[in-house]
């Protein structure tokens, strides 16, 4: 009876994923990761403006993606933070998360401040952070629709899939 109980709740957790896209570079790497984690759990995709407190608290693991700007994360992400953080403080403690940061040239300051966050709500780091490198350094490259290679995509296809392979069996 108990590893049936225990099949059944796992068989519900659902992982969520919260992005910020401009350029749609960040949009890609959410897209491919979703990808990978619905094969193994229920997923929701959220616009970092659209995701709430209680689209935390009713997910068991998180996947974090956004744009570096100015070598921070990008300010909407920041407001999703922001407007989150103190409602689910306490509530989320111990539960996975991981990252994807689309950048032109780090990323590193990006990764730094989301796993802050991430560690005044006590969540735990299931995976290391996925950084992908645009190279756009001109404005007009900057602006400019992104592309995420194939090997780059596969990648956050496979972050996906491990976190929700995870968050299925309850191994986070």
């Amino acid at each position: 009876m108990c590893a049936r109980f225990s099949r059944i709740v796992h068989s519900m957790s659902k992982l969520l994923i919260v992005y910020y896209s401009l350029t749609g570079g960040s949009r890609a790497m959410v897209e491919a990761a979703a990808e990978g984690a619905r094969t193994e759990t229920p997923t929701i995709v959220k616009r970092a403006r659209e995701a709430n407190a209680a689209d935390l608290l009713n997910a068991d693991g998180y996947i974090f993606a956004a744009p570096e700007n100015l070598a921070a994360i990008a300010g909407e992400m920041k407001a999703f933070y922001d407007r989150t953080y103190y409602d689910v403080l306490g509530a989320i403690e111990g539960r996975p998360y991981a990252q994807m940061v689309c950048a032109g040239s780090d990323g590193e300051n990006a990764v730094r401040q989301t796993a802050r966050i991430a560690t005044g709500w006590r969540l735990k780091t299931a995976q290391a952070p996925i950084i992908v490198c645009t190279h756009a350094q001109t404005k007009e490259e900057i602006l400019a629709p992104k592309t995420i290679g194939a090997a780059d995509l596969q990648r956050c296809r496979e972050m996906g899939r491990a976190m929700g392979a995870g968050i299925a069996m309850g191994v986070f």
